[in-house]
């Protein structure tokens, strides 16, 4: 197999003028998604190469700790995303919404990393941080949408909920059938996408991969373990995230003490 093929940066820059496309489709439509859409590729091509040249830097540094703070801040900020969001209050689920994220990804992580992977050293950067970064980025989308759900639950069908806590029912059993949507929801979306893996889509992975020179068999290899991982990652942290959620915005009593807001619908 040969390597990946290098792309110049001028080259780079000429392919950026497809983006003259959408804007002339805002334009045209009168979207108003002008501004957002430079404001969005400009802040992705920035953070893009600040986080390129500080991955090379973190990968020849290759420190135990250095990794396990670089985890804990990706982790921190991939939480406050979450609430951002779903404009839920940082300051009372900040915590709740890192620990249930946590407890998902490193046990996953390290079995990756201790089992199957098994760089050298076992914190190897060049393979911890990517990995994490990919069960991250699902995962986080995955607490969006289940949190979105579960607290639109407690609005709209507020009647339902505390007809069940007059009836003597406790506040964490009164919100299980919220529960049970929200998982539900926020599984939908990436069950549907492995149901179609191979036959519609070639996910990130395996495609960079190939790109990268690597034989199909082995990409397809990496793909089917990150894959399981990603889905494995997600399931105990949205029931983490959900429970501990529950732990913090339901009082004794039933109320509700964390109000979600739809800025949508403001």
């Amino acid at each position: 197999m040969n390597e990946a093929l290098d792309i110049s940066w001028l080259q780079l820059l000429a392919f950026s003028l497809i983006l003259l496309v959408p804007l002339a489709i805002n334009h045209y439509h009168r979207l108003d998604q002008g501004k957002d859409i430079l404001i969005s590729v400009g802040r992705m091509a920035l953070q893009l190469l600040l986080v390129g040249s500080y991955l090379q830097y973190l990968f020849n540094l290759n420190s135990l700790l250095v990794n396990i703070i670089w985890l804990l801040l990706m982790l921190v900020i991939g939480a406050s995303s979450v609430l951002s969001k779903t404009h839920l209050p940082k300051k009372v689920l900040l915590l709740p919404i890192a620990l249930g994220i946590g407890i998902g990804l490193f046990p996953v992580l390290l079995i990756l990393c201790l089992a199957v992977v098994r760089p050298t050293p076992l914190y190897n950067a060049q393979y911890m941080i990517p990995l994490a970064g990919m069960l991250l980025g699902n995962t986080l989308s995955s607490n969006i949408i289940a949190l979105q759900n579960l607290f639109t639950c407690y609005r709209e069908r507020k009647d339902q909920y505390e007809a069940a806590i007059a009836l003597g029912a406790s506040p964490r059993y009164a919100s299980r059938q919220f529960v049970q949507e929200a998982l539900r929801k926020a599984s939908a979306p990436l069950l549907a996408s492995m149901a179609t893996i191979g036959l519609v889509t070639l996910p990130g992975m395996m495609t960079g991969q190939i790109l990268g020179g690597s034989s199909p068999m082995i990409a397809i290899k990496y793909q089917l373990m990150i894959m399981m991982a990603i889905f494995v990652t997600m399931n105990i942290s949205l029931v983490c995230s959900i429970h501990f959620t529950l732990g913090k915005v339901l009082s004794r009593e039933g109320r509700v003490l964390v109000q979600f807001i739809d800025k949508d619908k403001l």
